[in-house]
């Protein structure tokens, strides 16, 4: 076989898969889920920790296995509302309460440091635990966790807005819509998911969404960059053959990045426990959703937006 037969037939090839082929009906999946994802968060909510919807979270290790029922029982005789939940293998139970209500936010404050006190000491003594059993108490008013929740919503929505300037500066404006959506993406069915399961969403969970959105980015731009170069390469071909041929050309670099930081969230999942375990979680969810979409989500829109800047530049 000649050079110039070989070249040509490296020239034709669109790679391995034809990811391209399906995308059209992993997109209407993709959109089905989005818009399930934010039916659900928008009729059942989130279950928000005392970061955002305020309250006192009181941290207590136990010699024992902790009778978590009993702790329970024990908390509802001193407060009206409590939720009682092991934490990690040191025998640690986390313990969440609403803020004391007053009149006044100084009233507040005191009332709560009351109750405190009350819970705190009342521990110790129904469960004869020593005085540094108590390792840790945060309390966060209801304005300031309203405040860190609409400060959590506007970082999202400006990390969006930067990256689409980002992704259109260094790439082209068509690159730019598909890199944005293709996070938006990300975000939603990973908060979905957590709606659905009651999981708590706080400031933790949402450092783990930005860090998802960074992740998903990384692996969108890598295909991006292969899609540019390619352009050159097989100049004249149609866009979806370069989009496929460049998502082929950069497979085996995506999935192994993938899957070795899958191990990293696997066993932090497995052995950190606590507030870790959840951190865990939402990233195993963004590493899988995150791969997916740039290949599935991010590649086809910006054969859309090509599609759509070229009918409006010949309207």
């Amino acid at each position: 076989m000649s050079n110039t037969q070989k070249n040509n037939k490296g020239f034709n090839d669109p790679g391995r898969f034809a990811f391209m082929s399906v995308a059209p009906m992993f997109s209407v999946i993709s959109l089905v889920a989005v818009v399930l994802a934010l039916a659900i968060i928008m009729t059942k909510g989130f279950r928000y920790g005392i970061d955002f919807a305020g309250g006192t979270e009181v941290q207590v290790q136990f010699n024992q296995k902790p009778p978590v029922s009993e702790i329970r029982s024990f908390m509802e005789t001193l407060v009206d509302s409590v939720m009682v939940q092991t934490l990690g293998e040191n025998n640690e139970v986390l313990i969440r309460m609403q803020m004391a209500q007053g009149e006044s936010e100084k009233e507040m404050n005191e009332k709560n440091n009351e109750r405190i006190k009350t819970v705190t000491a009342g521990l110790v003594d129904k469960f004869q635990l020593p005085g540094d059993a108590i390792r840790r108490v945060d309390s966060v008013g209801p304005q300031i966790g309203e405040e860190l929740k609409t400060n959590g919503v506007l970082a999202v929505l400006y990390s969006l807005i930067m990256i689409l300037i980002y992704v259109g500066l260094r790439f082209d404006y068509k690159y730019a819509p598909g890199a944005v959506l293709c996070l938006f993406h990300d975000a939603m069915i990973t908060l979905g998911i957590f709606s659905i399961l009651g999981k708590e969403v706080n400031v933790q969970i949402l450092a783990a969404i930005l860090t998802i959105i960074g992740y998903s980015l990384n692996d969108t731009i890598i295909n991006f960059d292969r899609i540019r170069e390619n352009e050159v390469v097989f100049k004249g071909k149609d866009l979806s053959f370069i989009i496929n041929r460049s998502v082929n050309d950069v497979l085996s670099r995506t999935m192994l990045t993938s899957i070795t930081t899958m191990l990293a969230v696997i066993a932090l999942y497995i052995f950190a426990g606590g507030v870790i375990e959840d951190l865990a979680f939402t990233l195993g969810i963004g590493v899988v959703v995150g791969t997916y979409s740039s290949i599935y989500v991010a590649s086809p829109l910006v054969v859309l937006s090509d599609k759509l800047s070229k009918k409006w530049l010949t309207a």
